[in-house]
């Protein structure tokens, strides 16, 4: 069995995978600072609340981009599964051809999602958007080089950013809106936070059809917390929620 872990800046994304098919998932968060030890009994109270036994647990495929945390999950495993893990990061990938200056800028998660889309629609350019803490759009093309991409503030983040910066807006629940117009002050942001980010998507992955891919044909996919709420808006080919985890298991 192998351990997949996306360590992003809110939460550890976790799946574990037997012979390609992931049997489960789970979340921890990772804002807050945790042990070795704490992480360590985390780690085998999940596998043996799924009736799994830890001591078959053969791999540890990570992408982080919390450095901080990456000591005590390497500690974590080490101690209680006598296991190395693996991180994955612009040098170790061998699947992928990283066009781009400074390989080791490029976040682990963005190379993971990478490495799974082409595995999954070779020959075809890519973007990947993954709604998570931030947005970000990945191009890749159809002979598996990565070109770089767009960040930029996710949802949350927007949400937070309103809240902690003006004097009478709170923080909302982030959902679609069922109209445009809100009618209250938490609709109107609701709709604000919804609207831009959609409009946002749709002229990014305009420019980088027309730019990027001199307007061939591009597969569009979504994954990350946020992207189920634009299901229904017409911009994914498909929404693959567990990208990031298949590309840690297919690099392990």
């Amino acid at each position: 069995m192998i351990l997949c872990l996306d360590i992003g800046n809110t939460h550890i994304f976790g799946g574990l995978y037997q012979e390609g098919q992931i049997q489960l998932q789970f979340r921890y968060p990772s804002a807050t600072p945790a042990t070795s030890d704490q992480l360590g009994v985390f780690f085998k109270s999940v596998l043996r609340e799924n009736n799994i036994d830890p001591s078959e647990l053969k791999q540890v495929s990570i992408c982080s981009v919390v450095p901080s945390i990456n000591y005590s999950i390497r500690s974590a495993f080490l101690k209680y599964f006598s296991l190395e893990p693996f991180f994955l990061d612009g040098k170790s990938v061998k699947t992928l051809k990283i066009i781009y200056p400074t390989p080791n800028e490029i976040g682990a998660d963005r190379i993971s999602n990478a490495i799974a889309a082409i595995h999954d629609y070779p020959n075809k350019n890519i973007i990947v958007i993954d709604l998570g803490t931030a947005t970000t759009f990945d191009g890749i093309t159809a002979n598996g080089e990565y070109l770089g991409g767009i960040i930029m503030p996710g949802l949350y983040i927007s949400m937070k950013a309103l809240a902690e910066n003006t004097a009478k807006l709170s923080p909302v629940t982030i959902v679609k809106p069922e109209k445009i117009i809100g009618k209250n002050t938490m609709e109107n942001i609701q709709a604000g936070l919804f609207y831009n980010h959609l409009g946002a998507m749709r002229e990014i992955i305009r420019r980088m059809k027309q730019t990027t891919f001199n307007n061939e044909e591009v597969v569009v996919l979504g994954t990350g917390g946020f992207a189920s709420l634009f299901a229904e808006e017409a911009i994914f080919t498909a929404i693959v929620p567990e990208l990031v985890l298949q590309g840690l298991y297919l690099s392990s």
